[in-house]
């Protein structure tokens, strides 16, 4: 089955080869796969899904990959859990996590765009694969560089977490340590993936990269039974992640997965300290004003970010909105995410938390409507963030007595 037309600029519609490009000749517009959906309907059915693997590529046939899979086979499927207790806290009927800091292998989504991209890597015959990253990319790349024998170079802002340089560097890549802030890191790459044949994950390979994301969309609708919530809320870097699930979500509808129409609020979350598409949704304008970012939530941490434009554009479409979350919102979502539901999510994703909060106490997000809030990213990636908010309760020296002493305090205190 041919299921691919190749290329297609976002913003002129020129048509293209599938090619390593990722930017229109004629307009400059972002290029992104065009697939033959008439010869997808009947072929993909829910049937076919369910009999396919317990991964992201149970969802291959919606994919922008020809061949085989060269590498991440156990990457995606993560758990949607029913938040009841959260739900409680927030005063909602119905709240679900996508819970993508469990995603294998690096605990993060970006697991998902990596393995398409780097598969498609291989298709093209590439043997080194490269990214700039705020750190779960970087992490992402360089592990499935190493499963698929490739050389990797990273790119990373110098004051990234200690923890995510760690966790790329122990798959032995070559990583680039940049003095200065991740948007100058990704022009620096754009310069190098023109010079270099290097498949650049989020630069050249952007289109079929950031494919990936909707398998993180497929998921939601087919845990749910196959039908859609009521409200997304997704954290917001580039801006991809969102407008990929709102893409996975028509796709669905065009092919008959899903009965009834899309019904799906799309609202963006981003840091207050870095959030120019949140604000371009507040301000009702499709004019980004790019920003120096000054956040905890180093992984959602880009001024100019690729996609924002269409970013708000799907909050605009869906009837979504947007909501911004302050360093100390962050790390209240946090805590309130992990004392609920027992899910340790890194800063993103207090950046999520604290976005849903808010919108559900403004009255934006009913509370008598699904709510599926995206955790992208895990919690042992940014330990930082509550090293000045958590402690031992209790310290005391190895003798029965001392802890009753200690523990009737504790009463003490609580009664």
């Amino acid at each position: 089955m041919e299921k691919l037309n190749g290329l297609r600029c976002r913003e002129c519609g020129r048509h293209y080869q599938a090619a390593p490009l990722h930017v229109c000749e004629f307009c400059f517009g972002p290029l992104e796969v065009d697939y033959r959906y008439d010869a997808l309907k009947g072929v993909v059915t829910r049937e076919s899904i369910a009999a396919g693997p317990p991964s992201m590529w149970r969802y291959k046939e919606l994919l922008p990959i020809d061949g085989d899979v060269a590498v991440g086979h156990h990457v995606g499927f993560t758990p949607l859990i029913r938040a009841q207790n959260l739900a409680d806290e927030l005063g909602c009927r119905e709240i679900w996590v996508k819970n993508d800091s469990v995603c294998h292998p690096t605990w993060s989504f970006k697991d998902r765009v990596v393995a398409v991209a780097v598969t498609k890597a291989r298709e093209f015959g590439f043997d080194t694969v490269a990214c700039a990253s705020t750190g779960n990319l970087a992490n992402s790349v360089a592990a499935h560089a190493a499963e698929g024998r490739l050389k990797s170079y990273i790119f990373i802002p110098a004051d990234l977490e200690q923890g995510k340089v760690l966790a790329t560097l122990v798959y032995n890549p070559t990583l680039v340590a940049v003095h200065g802030t991740y948007d100058e890191v990704n022009r620096l790459c754009s310069e190098i993936a023109d010079k270099y044949r290097w498949a650049f994950v989020n630069v050249n390979f952007r289109p079929y990269y950031s494919e990936g994301s909707k398998s993180y969309g497929f998921e939601i609708v087919e845990q749910l039974g196959w039908r859609t919530p009521g409200h997304i809320i997704v954290p917001c870097a580039g801006g991809s992640l969102i407008t990929k699930i709102w893409k996975a979500i028509k796709e669905l509808k065009t092919l008959g997965l899903i009965d009834g129409g899309l019904g799906t609020k799309m609202h963006a979350a981003q840091a207050l300290g870095c959030g120019p598409i949140v604000t371009m949704i507040k301000n009702d304008t499709d004019v980004l004003v790019p920003v120096r970012p000054n956040t905890i939530a180093k992984s959602l941490a880009i001024g100019n970010p690729a996609d924002g434009y269409y970013a708000y554009k799907v909050a605009k479409e869906s009837g979504g909105s947007g909501e911004h979350a302050t360093d100390e919102e962050i790390v209240e979502g946090m805590l309130l995410l992990a004392r609920t539901e027992g899910i340790f999510t890194e800063t993103a994703g207090g950046v999520t938390v604290a976005a849903a909060k808010k919108l559900i106490e403004r009255g934006v997000i009913p509370r008598d409507e699904s709510i599926v809030i995206c955790i992208t990213g895990n919690g042992l990636k940014t330990p930082d963030s509550l090293q000045d908010r958590l402690d031992a309760h209790v310290k005391i020296k190895p003798s029965l007595s001392a802890f009753d002493r200690a523990l009737a305090d504790l009463k003490s205190q609580t009664s």
